[in-house]
C-alpha cells in the first residue's frame, strides 16, 4: 500500500485557515453593504423606505422625505415589523387590566349639525314624493342636492350616514339583494347555553378577597380546533407525563411531532374546511361568551399555526371568568356553513371541466351541454329543502385557561408570548423539517387546492355549481385566493384580533403616544417642566405641505446604503439625546425627593 495516497501535506489540512490573500480568504470577509443593512436593522431603520417629495405650499421649496414602509412581515422589512410588534404589545398591555371603562359617550350635536340633519330630512321627504310621482328629472336634482348636504354634515363633524343601510326603494343602483335569513335555532347535538342581557360595560365587578381588598385578575385563553385523527404528540415538561398515542415518548423537537399516526385515516378535508372557517367560529365564541356572562367581554390576541397544521388562537381576556363556564361556552360553540354541498367532486380538475357559453353567459356541462345551476339557484334549492343540512359545521376543540394578575412578570411574559410570531407568516413557525412533515403539509395543501374558499371561488365549478358573479376567466382548481396558497394553509383572516373597546386606541394612537412621551421627556429635561405637544397646523388652516411619490429615476433619491448610513448616524444621535434626557430627569427627581425629605 502506498502511504502517500493518504498523507496530508503540512499546511493543507482540512481544518487549516485559508491562505491570507487567497480568494477563499476574501470570500470569508463580511461584505460592507451587508454590514450596513445589519446595522440599519439593529437601529430600527426601515430597509425599504417609500420616498416622497414634499413641497412647502408657502415657499415652494421641495425635498425628499423617506417614509417607513410599515410592513408587518419580517420577510419584507424586519425593523418595521418589529416596531409593529412592539406597538401591539403596548396595545395589549394598556387594555388588559383596566380599572375604568374605556367606553366614550358621543358629544351632544351642535345647533349647526341639527339644522343640517333637519334640512336633510326635508330633502329626503321631497325625494320620496317625486319618486312616487315618477318625476325622475327632479329625483336626479334632489340626489345632487342630497350629496352636497351629506358632505356638509360630514364636514360639520358628524360620524356615519343618516342612511347607513342605503335606500330600499329600488332607485339606488348600488342596492344589493336582501340578505338570506336562516333559522337561529340551536342544533340538537349542541349543549344549551345560558343567555343573559349583555350590559354596556367592559370591566367585570372586582372580586373582594378575604382581606377585604379588591382583586382584578384577568385571563390568558387558548382556543383550538377539534381532532381529525391521532397525531404524534410530545411529552409535557411539567406535570404528568403524556404518552403519545403510538405508545412512545416524543421530545418537543422530535420530527414526528404533529404528523398523523395514520395519514390514510386522517380527515384532511375536515381539517382544511376548519382552517378556512376558523375566523367565523372565533367570532361566534366571543358572541356566545358575552351572552353567557352578561357583559361585553373584551379580548386581544393572535392566531398561530399548531404543529399539526391547524390554527389556534392565544388571547388576553379582560377579567377573570369561571373556567367551567368558559369551557361550557367553548363546547357549545359552532359555526354552520350554509353553502351548496361540496363533499364530492363532480368534475376532475385535470379532466373535462365546465365550459363557458359566451352567448348565454353561463357555464355548461362539457358532455351534455346543460347549464349548471347558478349560485342563487343553488341557495334557493337549499332554502326550499326542509331537511337541508349545512355543508360543514366548525367546532372548537380543547381549551386552556390561565389566570393572570396585572403588573406581574407573568403578564409581561404572556404578552411577549402572544406577539411572538406576529412578524412572520402563519406557516413560518411550522416549516417542515422532515419528509413526513413535508408529506403532511402537501396533503393538506392538495385538499385546499380543490375546496371553495368563497362564493366567488372558481372551484365551485368542480362541484357542479356556478360561482357567484361567474365570469369567463374562472379556472377551476386554479383559484388565486390566498386560502389555496401554501403560505396560509387555509387561514386568511386577521392574524391579530383586538376587540373594539379594548383600549379605544388604534396603532396610530399608540404611535402618537410614544412620540408625545419622547417630546415631553426632552422638554422636561430642558426646562424642568413637562409641556404638551403643539400642533404645527391650526384647525381649518390649509396643509403646510403637499406630498407626491418620487419617481424611480429621481436623481435626488440617494442610493439605499447611503441612506442607511445617514439614518444610522441620525439614530445614534437620537439615542444619545434620549439617554441624556432620561439621566437628567432622573437627577431632577432625585434632587426633588432630597429637598422634600
Amino acid at each position: 500500500m502506498n502511504t502517500t495516497d493518504t498523507m496530508t501535506l503540512p499546511g493543507l489540512g482540512q481544518d487549516d485557515q485559508p491562505r491570507p490573500g487567497s480568494r477563499a480568504a476574501r470570500l470569508l470577509q463580511p461584505v460592507a453593504k451587508d454590514v450596513a443593512v445589519e446595522l440599519a436593522k439593529k437601529f430600527g431603520v426601515c430597509v425599504k423606505p417609500v420616498w416622497l417629495r414634499r413641497t412647502n405650499t408657502a415657499t415652494g421649496e421641495t425635498e425628499l422625505v423617506p417614509v417607513p414602509c410599515g410592513a408587518t412581515s419580517a420577510a419584507k422589512c424586519e425593523p418595521c415589523a418589529e416596531a409593529n410588534r412592539r406597538l401591539r404589545m403596548q396595545q395589549i398591555r394598556e387594555g388588559w387590566h383596566l380599572t375604568d371603562e374605556p367606553v366614550t359617550t358621543p358629544d351632544a350635536p351642535t345647533d349647526e349639525q341639527r339644522e343640517l340633519v333637519e334640512y336633510r330630512a326635508v330633502l329626503e321627504f321631497a325625494r320620496t314624493s317625486v319618486v312616487m310621482a315618477a318625476e325622475w328629472d327632479q329625483v336626479r336634482e334632489l340626489d345632487a342636492e342630497i350629496d352636497q348636504v351629506d358632505e356638509q354634515i360630514t364636514a360639520a363633524g358628524v360620524r356615519g350616514s343618516v342612511l347607513p343601510g342605503g335606500r330600499k326603494d329600488g332607485t339606488d343602483p348600488d342596492e344589493s339583494a336582501p340578505a338570506r335569513k336562516r333559522s337561529t335555532r340551536r342544533r340538537q347535538d349542541a349543549p344549551d347555553l345560558p343567555r343573559l342581557p349583555v350590559a354596556n360595560r367592559t370591566i367585570p365587578h372586582p372580586h373582594i378577597g378575604s382581606d377585604g381588598r379588591e382583586h382584578r385578575d384577568s385571563m390568558f385563553l387558548t382556543l383550538t380546533l377539534g381532532s381529525y385523527g391521532p397525531i404524534h404528540s410530545a411529552y409535557r415538561r411539567r406535570g404528568a407525563v403524556q404518552v403519545c398515542e403510538c405508545g412512545q415518548l416524543h421530545s418537543p423537537h422530535d420530527p414526528r411531532v404533529g404528523i398523523p399516526v395514520d395519514p390514510d385515516s386522517y380527515d384532511y378535508r375536515a381539517a382544511a374546511l376548519d382552517c378556512i372557517h376558523f375566523a367565523k367560529v372565533l367570532d361566534r365564541f366571543w358572541q356566545n361568551l358575552r351572552r353567557a356572562v352578561g357583559w361585553n367581554v373584551q379580548y386581544a390576541g393572535s392566531v398561530e399555526m399548531q404543529k399539526r397544521l391547524a390554527p389556534h388562537g392565544h388571547f388576553a381576556v379582560r377579567g377573570a371568568l369561571a373556567r367551567k363556564l368558559v369551557k361550557q361556552v367553548a363546547a357549545a360553540t359552532y359555526h354552520q356553513v350554509w353553502w351548496p354541498a361540496h363533499d364530492q367532486l363532480v368534475y376532475d380538475p385535470d379532466g373535462a371541466v365546465p365550459v363557458w357559453d359566451p352567448d348565454a353567459k353561463t357555464y355548461r356541462d362539457p358532455e351534455t351541454g346543460a347549464a349548471l345551476p347558478t349560485w342563487d339557484e343553488a341557495l334557493d334549492a337549499l332554502d326550499e329543502d326542509p331537511d337541508a343540512e349545512p355543508a360543514h359545521v366548525v367546532r372548537l376543540g380543547t381549551l386552556d385557561v390561565k389566570g393572570v394578575r396585572g403588573g406581574s412578570e407573568s403578564a409581561e411574559k404572556t404578552i411577549r408570548y402572544i406577539t411572538k410570531y406576529i412578524t412572520k407568516d402563519i406557516t413560518d413557525a411550522v416549516a417542515p423539517g422532515s419528509r413526513a412533515q413535508e408529506d403532511h403539509l402537501a396533503r393538506l395543501a392538495a385538499e385546499l387546492q380543490t375546496l371553495p374558499c368563497s362564493p366567488t371561488c372558481a372551484n365551485w365549478l368542480l362541484y357542479g355549481v356556478q360561482p357567484k358573479n361567474a365570469k369567463a376567466t374562472a379556472r377551476p382548481g386554479r383559484c388565486k385566493g390566498k386560502v389555496h396558497q401554501r403560505r396560509t394553509l387555509g387561514f386568511t383572516g386577521r392574524r391579530v384580533l383586538v376587540s373594539r373597546q379594548w383600549s379605544n386606541k388604534t396603532l396610530s394612537d399608540h404611535r402618537a403616544d410614544r412620540k408625545a412621551w419622547v417630546k415631553a421627556l426632552l422638554a422636561l429635561s430642558a426646562t424642568g417642566e413637562a409641556t404638551a405637544g403643539e400642533h404645527d397646523q391650526a384647525p381649518g388652516d390649509p396643509p403646510p405641505f403637499e406630498y407626491e411619490l418620487a419617481s424611480r429615476d429621481d436623481p435626488d433619491v440617494p442610493p439605499p446604503h447611503v441612506h442607511f448610513l445617514r439614518k444610522i448616524a441620525e439614530r445614534q444621535a437620537w439615542r444619545a439625546q434620549l439617554d441624556a434626557a432620561k439621566q437628567q430627569v432622573q437627577q431632577q427627581l432625585s434632587a426633588t425627593q432630597t429637598v422634600a425629605a
